[in-house]
């Protein structure tokens, strides 16, 4: 596997390698002892998540506080989304900042998002399988989410408003100014 990493310190763009032939194809999509070596020594996933979207959804940008924070490694199995995560790591000199990539069956990549992030994905192909492993389990006391559309963070979403497709919850997001006094 390649480990790229972003312009966010901690957070990489993993791009396994893929073996094909006539009948398809195998490729590795995680490997703890590599995942150590290259990315974080640290971190041990606990538990796997799936979703499936139509286009236009977008889920975000969600994280969950203090002790609660999740790391996260992501890839796409089926479709296309653009993801992005938002450093909101106290006292972080890019604080704000985010990383937007696109992951997809095709390019098979992934990125790990460290601790103290919040993240969201919108689905740009027709549908998406969207996969995830974590180091923390769900706290629902503790989720939060970021506003999808919050200036200050200045995310240049694919679609126009009019093709989004948001839940209520993501709607009532946070402004980085409220979250910034959360932490």
């Amino acid at each position: 596997m390649n480990y790229l990493p972003t312009s966010i310190d901690g957070v990489y763009i993993i791009e396994p390698k893929r073996f094909g032939d006539s009948r398809g194809y195998f490729m590795e999509t995680f490997r703890l002892d590599e995942f150590h070596a290259n990315v974080d020594p640290g971190v041990e996933f606990v538990q796997c998540n799936e979703s499936v979207s139509t286009r236009g959804v977008l889920r975000g940008l969600h994280f969950q506080k203090g002790e609660f924070s999740q790391a996260k490694l992501v890839r796409v199995s089926q479709g296309a989304v653009i993801d992005v995560a938002v450093d909101i790591r106290k006292g972080s000199p890019t604080f704000g900042r985010h990383v937007a990539v696109e992951l997809s069956a095709e390019n098979a990549r992934m990125l790990y998002i460290p601790r103290h992030f919040a993240h969201g994905f919108i689905v740009i192909s027709e549908t998406a399988q969207f996969q995830y492993m974590v180091d923390n389990t769900y706290a629902p006391q503790a989720e939060a989410t970021l506003r999808f559309d919050d200036p200050e963070v200045g995310i240049q979403w694919p679609l126009p408003a009019s093709q989004l497709n948001l839940s209520e919850k993501d709607l009532r997001g946070l402004s980085l100014s409220e979250i910034r006094a959360l932490l």
